[in-house]
């Protein structure tokens, strides 16, 4: 089975992890403040918080801003469900803005459309996550002037599109945001098993994820309340959760990070030569929005259903019973079962909808040969035009 993501484990990477076997810390030493210099570096962000997950660095960015209940947060319904969940754990309300037919990311029109409604009805969001999808920076350039206007704050779900840039400056810089995140799960760009992150040009901001990833403890004696007792002192000044990063992890991290621009050049070639290889088959090819550049951790088809014989469910299936690992990223998270239970039903978002019922995820990833493209070219084609 060819799969439709894979990560690059090299002997450099083991090495590095065996070497944090080997030391003094497994947790909380000098290997996730490396981790986070990369990250730093390569975005040219201020700050960043190395985190277990993306989904913790979603809950700690929505906390740092305030989120609670009474608020309002949007996002795409095409994404992960932790783009939308992170407000709900939070207490706030959650809304989605439709997709761009065009580049499957939040369509500007929509949003502006719907914030022009909300604050007619005194409902305006307090939080929006635009979401890279497939590593395509959304046009945040036109978010953030809405934000402007409207009052809401930005954290960019970056989780597929470390390596990407936008209008000439990495994706997780922050220019357009207040707060971007990573994710560093196996299948994605980079990995460190799993991991993620959060990046910010705020030292406030960035004071409070570190709280709300450690516990809610400071062993900062400005920040404490009481004098110290002594050297073993700290003080929890906030409520906050257990979402470190181990040392291991992190040590993976920054042996990936130096080649982090490798893979996604390899990505780019693979993807030119699909775009060349499919461009006759009655499919959509991704579209890629000016002055981006992704960071193609999917590659994303869409079927032209009245040109195909067969429904998409057959395609989907054929090709995986011919070795082709295809996947559907994603479900329109409003049509999942509980997000029903709030209020939401099919035909909300018609956009997200019609994408859900002829989207593809080929085979990307950068170890894959030509030979694995050509077959799965190869069972694709023969599968569309049979």
């Amino acid at each position: 089975m060819i799969p439709y993501g894979k990560q690059e484990i090299t002997q450099q990477d083991v090495d590095a992890v065996v070497d944090v076997l080997k030391s003094d810390f497994l947790t909380q030493g000098p290997q996730v403040p490396a981790f986070e210099a990369a990250l730093m570096a390569h975005t040219s962000a201020g700050f960043a918080l190395a985190v277990n997950s993306a989904t913790s660095a979603l809950h700690i960015a929505c906390l740092a801003l305030g989120l609670g209940q009474g608020d309002r947060l949007w996002t795409t319904p095409v994404t992960f469900v932790a783009s939308a969940n992170c407000g709900l754990y939070c207490g706030a309300d959650v809304d989605f803005i439709d997709i761009d037919p065009q580049t499957y990311n939040m369509s500007i029109s929509a949003l502006e459309a719907k914030l022009i409604q909300a604050k007619a009805t005194d409902s305006l969001p307090k939080v929006i996550i635009p979401v890279h999808l497939c590593g395509q920076s959304c046009d945040m350039k036109a978010i953030h002037t809405l934000s402007k206007e409207y009052g809401f704050k930005i954290i960019e779900d970056a989780s597929h599109a470390i390596g990407g840039r936008y209008l000439d400056n990495s994706i997780g810089c922050c220019e357009y945001s207040d707060i971007t995140v990573f994710s560093f799960h196996p299948v994605k760009i980079v990995t460190t098993a799993e991991g993620g992150a959060v990046m910010t040009n705020s030292q406030e901001l960035a004071d409070k994820m570190a709280l709300y990833r450690s516990h809610g403890i400071t062993r900062d004696e400005t920040k404490m309340q009481n004098a110290s007792h002594g050297g073993w002192y700290y003080e929890q000044i906030d409520l906050g959760f257990n979402y470190r990063m181990t040392e291991l992890q992190a040590a993976l991290g920054v042996t990936q990070m130096t080649r982090l621009d490798d893979f996604v050049s390899v990505r780019h070639k693979l993807a030119i030569r699909y775009n060349q290889l499919l461009e006759d088959l009655p499919i959509t090819l991704p579209y890629q929005l000016e002055g981006t550049y992704s960071g193609l951790h999917l590659y994303v088809i869409r079927l032209q259903l009245d040109n195909i014989s067969k429904t998409h469910k057959e395609v989907f299936d054929v090709l995986r019973e011919q070795g082709i690992g295809v996947n559907l990223h994603y479900i329109p998270v409003h049509i999942h079962p509980y997000y029903q239970e709030l209020g939401f039903k099919i035909g909300d978002f018609p956009e997200s909808e019609r994408y859900y019922q002829e989207a593809i995820s080929l085979p990307m990833f950068h170890v894959m040969t030509e030979e694995q493209q050509d077959t799965v070219i190869r069972v694709l084609s023969s599968v569309l035009e049979g």
